[in-house]
C-alpha cells in the first residue's frame, strides 16, 4: 500500500468514507477500511474524527448533503408550488439501485445503537420536512393548495414516503410504480388537489440527477399546470 500525505482535509476523508460505506454498509465499515481506501494510517483518521461513530455520522451527513443540495434547488426555484411538490416527491422516491435510500435505511438501523448517527439522521429528516412545509405553505399562499396545517401535512407525507421506501427497498413487497402512485395520491389529498397534478411520466430520484432543467411534466407531455 502506498502511503499518502498526512495533511488530508476532512472533506477528502469523508469523500473516501462515503465510497467505502456505499460498498460495505455502515455496520460493516471499519476505520481501517477507510484508511486503506486513502492509503493513510488509522491514527490520522482518529486525529480528525476521534471516534468511529463520529466518522460514520459525518460520513452519512456528507452523503445526504448531495441530495439535500438538489432539494434546496427544487424548493428555491420560481416554479409554482404544484411543480415543486411533484419534484420533491420524485426526488425523495427511490429509483434504480437507490444508493441514497440504501444508506438512509442502513443509518436508521444503526441509529438505534449510535446516538451521533441518530442525531445526524434526525437533522437530515428535519431538512426534508422543512422543505415540504415550505412548498405546501407557498401553495396555500398562492391559492393552489388547501391545507390548514402544512407542518402536520408534511409530517404525514414524509412518514408515508419513508414507509413506502422500506416496502420497495427492504421488503420488496411493492413495485415502485405503485409506491409512486400511492405517494402522489396521499400528497394530493393532503393539499387538496387532483392526483393527476402530481403524476407524470418523468422520473426524478434520490439516486441522482435531480429534477430536470425543463421542469416536471404532466401525462400529456405538457408542463404541469398550477391551477387546482
Amino acid at each position: 500500500m502506498i502511503r499518502r500525505r498526512a495533511d488530508l482535509r476532512r472533506d477528502e476523508i469523508l469523500g473516501a468514507a462515503v465510497d467505502v460505506v456505499s460498498r460495505n454498509g455502515l455496520a460493516r465499515t471499519r476505520v481501517s477500511d477507510v484508511a486503506d481506501e486513502l492509503g493513510v494510517s488509522t491514527a490520522l483518521l482518529f486525529y480528525h474524527f476521534e471516534t468511529k461513530e463520529r466518522l460514520l455520522s459525518e460520513t452519512f451527513a456528507a452523503a445526504a448533503e448531495r441530495d439535500l443540495a438538489r432539494l434546496d434547488r427544487v424548493v428555491g426555484t420560481r416554479a409554482c408550488a404544484t411543480d415543486r411538490l411533484r419534484s420533491v416527491l420524485r426526488l425523495y422516491a427511490p429509483a434504480g439501485k437507490a444508493p441514497g435510500w440504501t444508506l438512509d435505511i442502513d443509518a436508521w438501523a444503526e441509529a438505534l445503537r449510535t446516538p451521533e448517527l441518530r442525531d445526524a439522521s434526525r437533522k437530515v429528516n428535519r431538512r426534508w420536512r422543512t422543505a415540504i412545509v415550505a412548498v405546501i405553505a407557498d401553495g396555500v399562499g398562492t391559492g393552489e393548495f388547501t391545507c390548514s396545517d402544512p407542518v402536520a401535512a408534511a409530517e404525514r407525507i414524509g412518514a408515508m414516503l419513508d414507509g413506502l421506501a422500506v416496502a420497495t427497498q427492504v421488503r420488496r413487497s411493492m413495485p415502485r410504480t405503485r409506491a409512486a402512485r400511492w405517494a402522489a395520491e396521499h400528497a394530493a389529498g393532503e393539499v387538496g388537489i387532483r392526483v393527476e397534478k402530481l403524476v407524470g411520466r418523468r422520473s426524478v430520484s434520490r439516486e441522482g440527477g435531480g429534477p430536470g432543467a425543463r421542469g416536471p411534466r404532466d401525462q400529456d407531455g405538457g408542463r404541469a399546470t398550477c391551477r387546482r
